[in-house]
């Protein structure tokens, strides 16, 4: 068996934190309309739930991103790296902030445009993310 360490681990949590917030998100997406057929008001409360999950999933994001961060000496990594990680980082800013207006919309439009700028920014924090350790 191959050996098992500090950074399988830090990897394994990062992944399984993005499998939460980013697969959340898309699933969410997806179950909304037939959530809505139930009642009007099963979206929000789905989505209330779906918050106890997702939000603690980004934190954990958040610090396994610094702790793999750490791992790398960013300095003397190339400036395609740097800019790749900046996109990453952004991306990674895009959804978070996005989600969190998301969670304070009231308007079906409000809702609908903070949602997907929350997942289109999980989704291009993801793909950069591999990017990176590709």
């Amino acid at each position: 068996m191959l050996p098992i360490g500090l950074h399988q681990l830090r990897l394994f949590l990062h992944v399984l934190a993005a499998t939460v917030w980013v697969g959340g998100q898309l699933t969410l997406a997806g179950l909304v309309p037939g959530l809505r057929a139930l009642s009007p008001d099963a979206p929000r409360a789905v989505a209330r739930r779906f918050n106890l999950f997702a939000w603690p999933a980004f934190g954990v994001l958040v610090l396994t991103g610094i702790w793999n961060l750490l791992d790398v000496d960013v300095a003397s990594t190339s400036n395609r790296y740097k800019v790749t990680l900046a996109v990453k980082l952004g991306a990674v800013v895009l959804s978070g902030v996005a989600a969190a207006i998301h969670t304070q919309a009231r308007s079906k439009v409000g809702l609908a445009v903070w949602g997907a700028l929350s997942a289109v920014g999980a989704l291009a924090a993801l793909f950069f993310g591999v990017v990176l350790h590709g």
